[in-house]
């Protein structure tokens, strides 16, 4: 069992910053692939970056590309989202999920465990 907690959302200026963390329990977390998904109002939640158990392969949704960057600090058991030249359109709640295996799936099927999300706002 891996319980999830995100932390770091807010709000943000159009061309600004922000980074979200991911805090997991459980000794395992390092044996888990990370990922995040959004979901913006009246949307389905969609995919946004993946990151394998050794952090070694990624994988990120075109819209977010060159932009965001995923990472993971297995010693802290948390996993990053960090964000940059943020668009209105990046506004959602953002959700952290594990799943086990190797892969750094986009589908969010294959995601076992999600967090409560936290949300992101970006204004111009």
């Amino acid at each position: 069992q891996v319980q999830l907690a995100e932390s770091g959302g807010g709000l943000a200026q159009v061309g600004g910053s922000l980074r979200l963390s991911c805090a997991a329990s459980g000794r395992t977390f390092s044996s888990y692939v990370m990922s995040w998904f959004r979901q913006a109002p009246g949307k389905e939640r969609e995919f946004v970056a993946a990151i394998s158990w050794s952090g070694g392969r990624t994988n990120y949704a075109d819209s977010v590309k060159g932009r965001f960057t995923i990472s993971r600090d297995n010693a802290k058991n948390t996993v990053y989202l960090q964000m940059t030249s943020l668009k209105p359109e990046d506004t959602a709640v953002y959700y952290c999920a594990a799943k086990g295996g190797t892969y750094p799936s986009t589908g969010q099927g294959s995601y076992d465990y999600w967090g409560q999300g936290t949300q992101v706002t970006v204004s111009s």
